[in-house]
């Protein structure tokens, strides 16, 4: 798509719009001329994202996103202060929890190990997981079935044998390469179900 035809605010909303993931010049443009012809839905799109910048936070104990801190999981009484789930992103967490089948807590990285685009465990919510561990008995390794996930899974394990608390991952069952949030209840309560340690 050439730019270069449109008044400068709108080529610069399509090139805003072409930098999120999955969206090409094309669909950018679509939803730039579409945002511009329904102005109601452009404007109520405006706040919600003013609004999601402002009031979403990083948990302090599991860096969920959240609107209250610490979030809600964390400060939910009943759940297995025993069992902590490392999880990438916190799109995962959601995953995890539509099917219904764990009660612990979560741990989000943010992220996975990625040598080649420059992100080492210091990028990582590594330190505050290392933080987390008193009086945890299982730590569950959710992290995408990936090349770089598997490594970070390899990492994790290798910190935590010294402290002697177990280590375990989903089962298969996930297709390789995939993502979690994708991943439909029923497959994902399985994989829960046939963790093993790592």
């Amino acid at each position: 798509m050439d730019f270069m035809y449109y008044p400068e605010p709108l080529s610069n909303l399509i090139t805003s719009f072409s930098r999120l993931p999955g969206v090409g010049p094309k669909t950018a443009g679509r939803l730039a001329f579409y945002l511009l012809q329904n102005v109601g839905t452009a404007e109520e799109l405006a706040l919600s994202i003013t609004l999601a910048l402002e009031k979403i936070n990083k948990c302090s104990l599991c860096g969920n996103y959240t609107d209250t801190d610490p979030c809600s999981i964390c400060q939910e009484e009943k759940r297995d202060k025993t069992m902590l789930c490392v999880v990438e992103q916190p799109r995962d967490v959601v995953a995890l929890e539509k099917t219904g089948e764990y009660r612990g807590h979560y741990h989000v990285l943010h992220g996975v190990l990625s040598p080649m685009e420059g992100i080492g465990p210091e990028q990582l919510n590594i330190s505050g997981l290392l933080k987390r561990l008193n009086g945890v008995k299982e730590v569950v390794v959710a992290l995408n079935p990936t090349v770089e996930g598997e490594a970070t899974a390899l990492y994790l394990a290798k910190l935590l044998k010294p402290l002697e608390i177990k280590t375990t991952k989903l089962a298969r069952g996930l297709p390789v390469g995939g993502d979690l949030e994708y991943a439909d209840e029923v497959t994902l309560a399985r994989a829960l179900e046939g963790r093993r340690q790592l």
